[in-house]
């Protein structure tokens, strides 16, 4: 393209940082400079069915090889449960396709998402998961579909006060090392 990598690059960083502020603020997206065609695709890898009963229940769970992801702005699937009278009537994961931090909330609005349990998360996060009227249980770890029945039989441990406040000065380092959500930096350390 005879154009420096650097440019490019510059270019790219712009461009990503007024598409993040539009999806995240909700601002308009404007795009310019030439014929333009927009076809959006609907794929199953990353929503459920759209549809869900009246008296259906949806809970998502961070999800990551049958535990509860431990960083929910990280997070690259959920496990998502349909509940109708008290039981888990089907299961299914679901990709997030690179939806992180502040586009999850809607992510999951999109997925008809009643209900969330997770480890870790920020305070911008669950401020985003109340807007979108999703039921938060943060601070939760193990494995997942047994956190999912014990929310429906009320035995369900967690954390309401549980806070990630790491985001602004760096990593913590309970990621790497799985403790995250379970005292360290989710705990007001």
């Amino acid at each position: 393209m005879n154009v420096a990598r650097t440019t490019v690059t510059a270019i790219y960083e712009r461009a990503r940082t007024k598409l993040a502020d539009a999806l995240v603020n909700g601002k308009r997206l404007r795009i310019e400079g030439g014929n333009v065609e927009f076809r959006p695709q609907q794929t199953t890898s990353h929503r459920v069915a759209a549809g869900k009963g009246e008296n259906v229940m949806r809970v998502a769970a961070t999800y990551d090889k049958g535990n509860i992801f431990q960083h929910f702005g990280r997070t690259s699937q959920f496990k998502i449960y349909d509940v109708e009278d008290g039981k888990v009537t089907s299961a299914q994961v679901i990709d997030t396709n690179g939806v992180g931090h502040g586009a999850l909330a809607g992510f999951l609005k999109n997925n008809h998402v009643d209900t969330l349990i997770c480890g870790g998360i920020g305070g911008g996060a669950q401020a985003a998961m109340n807007e979108a009227g999703i039921t938060l249980y943060g601070g939760v770890s193990g494995d997942a579909d047994q956190a999912v029945e014990r929310l429906l039989d009320g035995s369900l441990t967690y954390d309401p006060n549980v806070v990630c406040s790491h985001h602004d000065g760096g990593e913590c380092g309970h990621h790497e090392s799985g403790s995250c959500g379970k005292g360290g930096c989710h705990q007001g350390e």
